[in-house]
């Protein structure tokens, strides 16, 4: 709508004054307030030809909604690759003492022993005294003298006399040659487990060693008395594979292997005999990456040998 026209000029009294002339369109007026906002229209048909629009923003995140039921447990998943070995845990606390065992029965009676040497005859003793002698008998007539006679037939022999004094001990007689018995035997355990390879393991920890023919700072057995020997080990094995190998005269005389893995413990044993001459050395000794020989407060590891003969 334009601007109102001006005021026409105002008449002479008295007289109707004169109709102004119509005014000049006005310039456009300003924007009117803007009005309220119309109803929501119903939802139109659907354009059966009408192409997809864009896809619209992302919304905003909705509230969170209301917890589900658990879900049933998933399939069992691969099997992870080995883990390394772990190194050997502490030493565990002291257990209870445990409840006494039965007796155990009676063991096989022993081989006999080497025969003696046998004592000297003793001395002949003193001839006894003579028996009493008997009455004589009562004469007879003399008879004729007849021809000789055979020979009569032995007469039974006489009553034992009484036993004679005894004598007087003789002097003590000197003193016999004795064999001298020839001994040789060890038996030695590990104190630390997973000895270093390919050099004797030193059996420190000393069961048995009378005679010293084994040097457990060497870990090796010096033999002084030539023979025939019994060697055995018995050892723990923990964690990894082990290759033991029995060395005399500087050879690998005898080989063996207990194959494990993981955390697990099992034991070997091994048993031969030798025939050795004096100076040879014997020891044990465990290949590079095949060292699974272990000792703890509760598992051994020992190496044993003695003379048989």
């Amino acid at each position: 709508q334009g601007e109102r026209g001006a005021s026409g000029t105002p008449g002479y009294p008295g007289k109707p004054g004169l109709q102004g002339e119509a005014g000049g369109k006005g310039s456009k007026g300003n924007y009117g307030f803007p009005g309220l906002k119309g109803q929501k229209g119903s939802k139109g048909d659907t354009c059966e030809n009408g192409t997809k629009g864009d896809k619209g923003d992302r919304g905003e995140p909705g509230d969170p909604g209301v917890a589900g039921d658990q879900g049933g447990k998933g399939e069992k998943g691969d099997m992870g690759e080995k883990g390394y070995c772990g190194e050997p845990g502490g030493r565990g606390a002291k257990g209870d003492r445990g409840e006494g065992g039965t007796k155990g029965e009676k063991g096989s009676k022993g081989d006999m022993g080497a025969e003696g040497i046998r004592g000297m005859d003793g001395k002949q003793g003193e001839k006894g005294e003579q028996g009493s002698k008997g009455d004589k008998g009562d004469l007879g007539p003399a008879g004729m003298m007849g021809p000789a006679g055979p020979k009569g037939v032995a007469g039974s022999k006489g009553s034992r006399g009484a036993p004679g004094k005894k004598g007087s001990r003789g002097a003590k007689g000197a003193r016999g040659d004795t064999m001298k018995l020839l001994r040789s035997a060890f038996s030695a355990g590990l104190s630390k487990p997973f000895p270093p390879p390919n050099m004797p393991i030193k059996f420190d920890k000393i069961l048995y060693n009378e005679q010293e023919d084994y040097n457990p700072s060497t870990g090796k057995f010096n033999c002084s008395v030539p023979g025939a020997y019994v060697f055995a080990y018995h050892v723990t094995v923990r964690g990894r594979p082990a290759r033991v190998s029995l060395v005399a005269r500087s050879r690998k005389v005898a080989k063996a292997r207990e194959t494990l893995y993981g955390q697990e413990i099992d034991q070997a044993s091994f048993l031969t005999i030798l025939k050795l001459s004096a100076g040879d050395q014997v020891w044990l000794e465990v290949a590079r990456d095949w060292n699974g020989v272990y000792v703890s407060a509760e598992d051994d590891s020992v190496f044993t040998g003695f003379l048989l003969y």
